[in-house]
């Protein structure tokens, strides 16, 4: 079992492919990183499909309500949890390849359970998206993600958790 700089903070994200390990940023996005840990250790994110996946850009996924094994592919991506949303933890990190974002709707505080993977960097985000992760390993996985929005067979998270509890 790998040894992680802070398993409390560390996301183990089981692809098809393998492992995505994601060091979260409580020290700039608190609410974000504590809501991603929250709906891990419930199992939210388990068999949430990957709903937008745009070569050369990003890779979303996350709506715990509408994106479970694809059951409501079409509606994928309109939806987020049964939690209150968050406001936005806008900060100079910018979005480099491999960095987590918060999606959103047009309102900046209308986060939730939505997350997006950037393929590349994507700087034209920067202050305007939530970034509160970063992959430290894996990023192959994600460069694996079937494209399409949505994909026509999506691919999933087959499992989220926090690394102090796996």
């Amino acid at each position: 079992m790998a040894v992680y700089k802070d398993p409390e903070n560390t996301i183990l994200m089981e692809l098809k492919s393998g492992t995505v390990v994601i060091e979260l940023l409580p020290e700039i996005a608190p609410r974000h990183s504590e809501r991603m840990k929250e709906l891990a250790r419930a199992g939210a994110y388990d068999g949430v499909v990957f709903h937008r996946v745009i070569e050369g850009f990003m890779a979303q996924t996350g709506d715990v309500e509408h994106g479970r094994d694809g059951a409501n592919l079409r509606r994928a991506g309109t939806g987020g949890s049964d939690k209150p949303d968050l406001p936005a933890e806008f900060s100079g990190i910018p979005h480099d390849r491999g960095t987590l974002g918060a999606a959103r709707s047009s309102n900046p505080n209308s986060a939730n359970s939505q997350f997006f993977i950037n393929f590349s960097d994507n700087h034209f985000l920067n202050r305007q998206y939530t970034v509160y992760g970063r992959v430290i390993s894996g990023m192959e996985h994600v460069d694996a993600i079937t494209r399409g929005e949505p994909p026509a067979n999506p691919d999933k998270m087959i499992s989220v958790k926090v690394a102090a509890d796996a």
